[in-house]
């Protein structure tokens, strides 16, 4: 790995590829907006310029709660270049869910969508808001354009901090994992090495760019190996389909990456239709397990196997199917260049025997060195420089490695983590409820779905209803329990601990 930091690895990717188109967003469907390197180097260089004449310093974390566009890339280029922390977050996220974070992260600027300024007022009204409408065509959001196009190189290292995304945990309450320059660039170069990406390459790219999946594995991923991208304002199955099957020469798709909800959507929305997609020659899934049945409905449908793939916010992508080898459904692949993986017992630490399971844990110059101001959970997080995944996993004969289960009570729904904790704690606060328990099953369209085992008080009349409806207010829809069941004993031990596995049992 070189020694550069992300942020000089884009200035000479902008340089080295200036005249070549970098960037085409579509908007409902239709080109909004095409910029080449030249012109996204350039006004990342503007908006630097802007956030070092408000004063901001390196090191200094700046909040985004956009919606996708261009000039949330803009921004997150142009805070790298800076120095400066980006933290993205879901722009889809309730009051209580932003207080937390907000406070987490003490920012000392948050860039936002004008409707969601009230909403942050109400938290914090001391913190400095830059309103942007996103929905605006990004010729015409001029506010960061008078400052210079001339920008100095700051002073960044590898080990200096480029983001802290956020990660849902155990106790509820989302931990910032804090990732480098230097972790940056180890899985923007694992990624463009394994997958082969190059300035040939045109990625559509349907993915949020709230967390590591659509914005290092993909949008940082891509740029720096000097590719297009095809940038659509959101998941929607016609618009991705229209692009993916698109002939145009200019915006001819060769890669498509995506969490296994969107290929179930996709599919689903083609039903007995043909499709002539020959020309994608990488069909990536990763952000939740792809399920058998649904790496067959690809192969079957796209004329390719898709490449599944294991990645964390915490540590980059892991693990790969080979581009060019066997592609095992159901396995995540085989270990990145440098990344160093054993499997141990949970109670024990020691390793356990080949094909047997236990506990993934990793080695890699992509791994946080910390959470953000958690110094007890970083502890937690490692054990003699190994990273604790909380995965259960095995590996097989021919070196492929297998996801089981998962030690932390996290629930993967279309591609997000939801923290069954924070759910439960919502419920609890309804009153009638007397214990909770929220557990993840399996869901064919989004990998897994949130669903709550629910004890009332004695005498109460409590609905499901109106547990949904408290839900629906406080947290992100994707949170909210798709079931509801009461019961008159939530399962547990003898110690008083939850049996989860049982509480998955109520709803087979």
């Amino acid at each position: 790995m070189s020694n550069e930091s992300i942020s000089e690895r884009f200035e000479n990717i902008f340089k080295l590829f200036a005249r070549k188109i970098a960037l085409t967003f579509f908007r409902n469907g239709v080109i909004e907006t095409q910029l080449t390197y030249d012109q996204l180097h350039h006004d990342m260089n503007l908006f630097s310029n802007f956030f070092s004449a408000r004063g901001l310093e390196k090191g200094d974390r700046v909040i985004l709660l956009l919606e996708k566009s261009v000039i949330s890339v803009v921004a997150h280029l142009a805070l790298l270049k800076t120095g400066l922390v980006g933290v993205p977050l879901n722009p889809g996220f309730k009051k209580n869910e932003l207080k937390y974070l907000l406070k987490d992260a003490q920012a000392k600027m948050i860039l936002v969508d004008p409707d969601k300024t009230e909403r942050i007022n109400a938290i914090d009204p001391h913190i400095t808001l830059v309103e942007i409408p996103t929905h605006r065509p990004y010729a015409a959001i001029n506010f960061f354009r008078s400052h210079g196009s001339s920008s100095p190189d700051s002073d960044i290292s590898q080990s200096d901090a480029g983001l802290i995304v956020y990660t849902s945990g155990t106790t509820g309450h989302p931990k910032g994992a804090v990732l480098t320059h230097g972790n940056l660039v180890c899985d923007a170069e694992n990624i463009i090495s394994i997958w082969k990406i190059s300035p040939t390459d045109v990625l559509c790219h349907a993915l949020p760019l709230f967390h590591v999946h659509g914005l290092c594995f993909a949008l940082n991923t891509a740029l720096l190996s000097g590719s297009h991208v095809l940038m659509l304002d959101r998941f929607t199955p016609r618009t991705v389909l229209e692009r993916l099957s698109s002939k145009n020469p200019a915006t001819t798709c060769s890669i498509f990456m995506a969490v296994p909800a969107m290929y179930s959507k996709l599919l689903d929305f083609l039903g007995d239709q043909t499709i002539d997609v020959s020309h994608i020659r990488l069909w990536a899934s990763g952000s939740a397990p792809l399920l058998e049945k649904e790496f067959d409905r690809i192969t079957r449908k796209f004329g390719k196997n898709p490449v599944e793939r294991e990645g964390m916010s915490e540590t980059g992508m892991n693990f790969s199917n080979p581009l060019n080898g066997e592609k095992k459904p159901g396995s995540i692949g085989l270990p990145l260049p440098g990344v160093s993986v054993k499997i141990v017992s949970p109670e024990t630490g020691r390793g356990v025997k080949s094909g047997e399971t236990g506990e993934i844990r990793l080695k890699s110059s992509s791994i946080t060195r910390e959470y953000w101001q958690k110094p007890a959970e970083t502890k937690a997080a490692f054990t003699d420089g190994w990273f604790k995944t909380g995965d259960l996993g095995r590996k097989d004969t021919d070196g492929y490695y297998y996801l089981t289960d998962r030690i932390k009570h996290l629930i993967i729904t279309g591609g997000e983590n939801v923290s069954a904790k924070e759910v439960e704690t919502v419920i609890l606060s309804v009153e009638g409820v007397k214990e909770a328990s929220v557990v993840g099953i399996p869901d064919e369209t989004w990998g897994e779905r949130v669903v709550a085992l629910i004890e009332k008080k004695t005498g109460s009349d409590l609905s499901a209803s109106t547990i949904k409806c408290v839900c629906k207010q406080q947290l992100h829809d994707l949170k909210c329990p798709k079931e509801i069941l009461f019961t008159d004993h939530i399962p547990k031990n003898t110690m008083g601990k939850v049996l989860k596995k049982q509480v998955k049992q109520y709803f087979q």
